[in-house]
């Protein structure tokens, strides 16, 4: 696959000088700006224009978030008709034929077992204030203050989402074992490493000295995204709801990135069919605008007016973005799409690993994947090699260089994840792969070369 062409010198010049601003203008806090020095000016669907007039396919999607891909003519039309209707735009919490739209188009979409019972509440429009939320409300339900969360966990940049998130450095948390087959905390992985995770658990929710005081809830996410990709067992899903539901403890499914189809069914809990007591939604749910909700059994609805609100909570235009999506989705039948085209990138990226070495995993669920990048040379005689950050982010240049978006994660951010939209076509996704082959076969003779010329000592 050709390397993209160089952009006309009027069209480069401007963007060097909108990033030159932005480099002078914005906080250090910027991230995806560092590692993806792009302008995009045009988008529809997969693609990507910059300022540069290089085109891109964007595997990032927002994080997640655009699910339809960029600028999707059903999302468009949503918000056309919004503006064109003269509603308003900003109402509050109060009632809407557009929330009311929303709303019925969600819980249409949600499990039967949970929806039939559920009440949702609107919060601040980023994930993490959702996150905040359903703390907020099995504290207040319970009458407890612990929580339980996971090695590898993200849960938002907020202070209590941060508390709950795997790089936590002031813990007030109780932290548990992930599962994972590839690095698995027992070194055994599969069904066994999986068991021994749920059975730590239940033993020190059950010590009486094991120094954990009965939780208020346990977090977790069914697809674990900036920890690497970690799809959770089903079995160890189901065991986490047992645990759970036998000690009074709510379960809190973060669905933040995995919903809306991304994972190969409509929520990532179907795929073990559990039913947890909270539910924390947003990115694809706003239909690539902002909107972040909790929904859970009305058990736990005890907490009075205004425990928690947020200006921006009723965001019209992302509910029909949101809306619009959400039956699309379901109409077209994009999760299960999105199953197929998955299995088959996996596969393909299976038969690349068999080929590179550097390849130590390759994991994933639905249109939700992660390729985990190793150095095999650097200890020889271990199990399992140590990640290779530096390969990973060679990588993710390579493939900008080639016209492709995508994204790190896990570990020392030695995971390439791969995001794209659930309307990728066969088409596209070969595309996808044959660029990402090609970023991977130059990054490695870069690598060699750089350890080559290193100086011995």
């Amino acid at each position: 696959m050709a390397v993209t062409e160089p952009a006309p010198v009027g069209m480069s010049a401007a963007h060097e000088g909108i990033l030159r601003r932005q480099s002078l203008r914005e906080s250090a806090a910027r991230t995806y700006a560092r590692s993806l020095p792009i302008v995009p000016v045009r988008a529809r669907g997969l693609t990507i224009e910059g300022a540069d007039g290089r085109r891109y396919l964007d595997c990032l999607s927002g994080a997640g978030t655009l699910a339809l891909g960029h600028n999707h003519p059903v999302v468009l039309e949503a918000i056309r008709k919004v503006i064109d209707s003269g509603a308003p735009l900003h109402v509050l919490d109060l009632a809407t034929p557009v929330k009311d739209a929303f709303t019925t188009e969600l819980f249409a979409t949600l499990p039967r077992k949970f929806a039939d019972n559920a009440r949702i509440q609107f919060c601040g429009p980023a994930g993490t204030d959702a996150v905040e939320a359903a703390f907020k409300l099995v504290r207040t339900a319970t009458g407890r203050t612990g929580l339980l969360a996971f090695t590898g966990a993200y849960h938002g940049m907020t202070a209590g989402a941060l508390d709950a998130s795997g790089g936590a450095t002031d813990v007030r948390v109780t932290r548990l074992p992930f599962p994972q087959s590839y690095r698995c905390p027992f070194g055994i992985g599969g069904d066994r490493g999986a068991e021994l995770a749920a059975r730590w658990t239940e033993n020190l929710l059950d010590d009486p000295k094991g120094g954990v005081p009965e939780p208020a809830g346990m977090i977790l996410e069914p697809v674990q995204g900036e920890g690497g990709v970690l799809p959770a067992p089903d079995d160890w899903l189901r065991r986490m709801r047992e645990i759970t539901a036998g000690r009074s403890i709510p379960l809190i499914a973060d669905e933040v990135q995995t919903g809306v189809g991304r994972t190969g069914t409509f929520w990532a809990v179907e795929h073990s069919g559990i039913v947890p007591d909270v539910m924390v939604l947003s990115k694809a749910i706003g239909g690539s605008l902002p909107l972040a909700v909790i929904v859970y059994n009305s058990a736990l609805d005890v907490w009075q007016p205004g425990s928690h609100a947020g200006t921006f909570r009723g965001n019209q235009l992302a509910m029909a973005a949101g809306a619009a999506t959400l039956a699309f989705v379901r109409e077209n039948r994009l999760a299960e799409r999105s199953a197929t085209l998955g299995a088959r990138m996996l596969a393909r990226l299976q038969g690349l690993a068999a080929a590179h070495p550097c390849i130590g995993d390759v994991r994933g669920r639905g249109l939700m994947i992660g390729v985990e990048l190793v150095d095999p040379e650097a200890a020889p005689d271990a199990l399992i090699p140590p990640l290779a950050p530096a390969l990973a982010s060679a990588v993710q240049q390579e493939c900008l260089n080639r016209g492709l978006i995508v994204e790190l994660g896990g570990r020392q951010a030695g995971v390439v994840r791969l995001l794209p939209p659930l309307t990728l076509t066969d088409e596209q996704a070969v595309a996808v792969l044959d660029r990402f082959a090609d970023a991977l076969a130059a990054a490695e003779r870069s690598t060699k070369r750089r350890a080559d010329n290193r100086p011995s000592r």
